[in-house]
């Protein structure tokens, strides 16, 4: 259980506050790290100016614009060019790697942690490194809440595996329309999913009730609903990114047990393993968690809260219409935002995932200690339908 909390990240609402931020800083040298995909975006040319702004000269900002996912060997890379600070402009996977970098500039502890062969999904980190780079992350997608989070997501030859630790909050999150402009209407509604879900499933996993804790969680999932249903306005992309910073901590998380939204270990390796969208394997699972859960398996969540929750998210106004049952009204919730959650998957491949999750995951591992290979080989199956589900 969470007993403490603390936030250094600095959040900015637009980039007209990162000059003046920078100019009170002692770093000179810019490492300024660019998604290929904006580049040349307008976003990109907006942080230029605010450096140029600041007196950086272009001689004192190194740009190194990368694609991909990355692995530890491209992190390491990206440390050994890691100048005083660092800048990263782009998605959730960017600003992971930007956030593992600078880590590893904190000391030979971080990539000893990182490096060591263990089967657990989960690396924490330790709670006091070495000195590192400082860190400003301008996210260019909605959802992962990277930005803000005190956790980084990377490719292991296992899958990828989650790393934690307070030291991988960035020290300025700058939130700005501009940043998510050009994402088409698909993405932000599966950004908007995303913050549901991740929302839902701190709320549900967990049985104990927290009243202050547990009204501020059903209004900021209901809030994410009725900017689900609208996306399209930069205030509602502003929006759902500041509600996606607000879900990864404060009085949302404090209390909480640790490992209650077990349906991200479960995404996470369907997606993995299958090579899906994690958005796509998401949305076909939550409609079959959520029905496991009100049919009462306690080790996935509370019924009752579920119930709370759900009827909660039925007052926004466009979600009125949505089906009694959560597991029903989640499945055509994600279906009116367009949200894909079909799966083709050989049978062979489906049932090879289940003891993968559960050798990262469980099997006296935390995060889904209790489940059995059969318990989420269960799942898998209910979130490919069989019209879908190809044989061997």
């Amino acid at each position: 259980m969470s007993t403490g909390w603390h936030c250094p990240t600095l959040m900015m609402y637009g980039c007209d506050g990162l000059a003046p931020w920078l100019a009170g800083r002692p770093e000179r040298t810019v490492t300024l790290l660019v998604d290929g995909a904006v580049a040349d975006a307008a976003i990109t040319g907006l942080v230029r100016e605010q450096l140029a702004r600041a007196g950086r000269r272009d001689t004192e900002v190194d740009t190194v614009v990368l694609a991909g996912p990355g692995d530890l060997a491209g992190v390491a890379g990206l440390a050994g060019r890691a100048r005083d600070l660092v800048v990263a402009v782009g998605g959730g996977s960017l600003l992971d790697q930007a956030k593992l970098a600078v880590l590893l500039r904190s000391g030979a502890e971080a990539r000893t942690r990182l490096e060591v062969p263990q089967r657990s999904g989960l690396i924490l980190l330790p709670r006091a490194p070495g000195p590192r780079p400082g860190l400003v992350a301008v996210p260019t997608t909605l959802g992962t809440g990277s930005e803000s989070s005190a956790v980084a997501c990377l490719d292991f030859p296992r899958g990828k595996r989650l790393i934690m630790g307070s030291v991988l909050q960035p020290d300025v999150a700058v939130l700005d329309p501009v940043a998510t402009g050009t994402l088409p209407a698909a993405l932000v509604a599966e950004g908007a999913l995303e913050v549901l879900f991740r929302l839902t499933g701190l709320y549900v996993g967990d049985h104990a009730d927290l009243p202050t804790e547990d009204a501020l969680a059903r209004t900021l999932a209901r809030r994410v609903v009725e900017l689900g249903y609208a996306p399209g306005s930069p205030a509602a992309r502003a929006e759902i990114a500041k509600v996606s910073g607000l879900s990864h901590a404060g009085w949302v998380v404090l209390g909480r047990a640790p490992y209650a939204g077990k349906g991200w270990y479960l995404a996470n390796e369907l997606s993995s393993a299958l090579g899906l969208r994690k958005m796509t394997a998401v949305a076909a699972l939550l409609p079959p968690l959520w029905r496991a859960v009100a049919d009462g398996d306690v080790r996935l969540g509370s019924a009752r809260r579920l119930r709370r929750m759900w009827a909660e998210l039925r007052t926004a106004p466009a979600a009125a219409e949505l089906p009694e049952d959560p597991a029903d009204g989640i499945a055509a919730l994600i279906d009116a935002w367009g949200v894909d959650r079909r799966i083709d998957a050989d049978a062979d491949a489906l049932a090879a995932v289940a003891p993968r999750t559960v050798r990262a995951w469980g099997a006296g591992l935390p995060m889904l200690d209790g489940l059995s290979a059969a318990d989420i080989h269960g799942l898998f199956q209910q979130a490919v339908s069989r019209r879908e589900l190809l044989t061997a």
